[in-house]
């Protein structure tokens, strides 16, 4: 097994290639994937590393026990140590407090690596946190853009977000940490069968690793085989976009219906995709059926329809028209 320093370091050279000149954020809960990239980042070579810790509170004393042991670690460590405290026990249930709990933390770590001058911010999801992300998705009834599951780098914000474990199996970080007789939290509520994700990796991954024992490289394998596909699709969508647009105002987008007829559905729905995108509206409470209605509108079967983000799209003659309508 190739030494994890050495893989930590290889994967964030191809992530970022500057990163070893730059000062860094190490986002470290306490947890075994955090605590192990400590640990291989710790040798950055100029750049130093700042830890970052963000108490959530939502375990009550086991989560300042947490707070406890990433202080004293950044301690032994000799590195800086951020914390901060957030209240979340009250934004909601079950994976709506999950998913608030990550978005704080994301939040707030960029507020840090702007604060101290950071040019990235690393976390520890491995590959195991892929093959989860991907079923889960999978399950929810994702198209392609899920199967991406976790990206390697993240770039929506000011400071990139790299995941240089995402190919490194749990077990062989917890060898890692044990090897060095490493101590590390672990969080009550990964046992919680409450979250989806949880019986995913206690009962589902489990089950699908009796029929294949590399069933976890193997989803990471589809994750960056759709990640690549899916970057080939985005590229041909814009392409059409520039053939089949007629014309483009503040308030609307007008295609031509006629020119959209004879590529087709699949064709269709990129196009919508790459048009979104272009036009930064939210593409995440887009279902398949939304994108399928609009390749519907296009083809002359329904002439118009409301789609989420008050998106208004009707078929007049040769045009599809697109746009944001207010007040609706």
């Amino acid at each position: 097994m190739v030494a994890l320093r050495e893989v930590v370091a290889g994967a964030m050279s191809r992530l970022l290639p500057t990163w070893g000149e730059l000062p860094g954020i190490v986002a470290v809960s306490g947890g075994a994937d955090s605590v192990a990239l400590l640990m291989a980042l710790h040798n950055n070579p100029t750049g130093g590393l700042i830890v970052a810790h963000l108490n959530h509170g939502l375990r009550g004393a086991e989560s300042d026990a947490d707070e406890r042991f990433v202080r004293d670690l950044a301690l032994e460590w000799n590195r800086p140590c951020r914390v901060a405290h957030v209240d979340l026990a009250r934004e909601g249930c079950g994976e709506n407090l999950e998913a608030a709990a990550r978005a704080a933390r994301y939040r707030w770590f960029a507020e840090v690596a702007a604060e101290v001058e950071a040019g990235w911010i690393a976390t520890g999801h491995h590959a195991d946190d892929q093959a989860e992300t991907v079923l889960h998705r999978l399950m929810r009834g994702t198209g392609l853009q899920g199967l991406r599951g976790i990206a390697p780098i993240r770039r929506d914000g000011a400071v990139p977000v790299l995941r240089p474990l995402l190919t490194v199996p749990r077990k062989e970080l917890l060898e890692f940490l044990g090897e060095r007789r490493q101590a590390y939290r672990t969080d009550s509520s990964n046992a919680d069968p409450r979250f989806t994700r949880n019986r995913i990796r206690h009962e589902l991954l489990p089950l699908m690793a009796s029929f294949n024992a590399e069933v976890v490289a193997a989803l990471g394998r589809t994750a960056v085989q759709a990640e690549e596909f899916f970057l080939d699709q985005q590229q041909e969508g814009v392409r059409l976009l520039t053939l089949v647009e007629l014309e483009k105002t503040d308030r609307t987008n007008v295609l031509d219906a006629i020119r959209l007829q004879t590529l087709g559905e699949p064709a269709i729905r990129l196009i919508c995709r790459a048009l979104w995108a272009r036009e930064r509206w939210s593409a995440s409470a887009m279902t398949f059926a939304h994108w399928a209605r609009i390749a519907e509108i296009a083809l002359g079967i329904h002439s118009a329809a409301d789609f989420p983000g008050n998106v208004h799209i009707r078929r007049n003659g040769g045009r599809l028209e697109i746009g944001v309508v207010f007040g609706r």
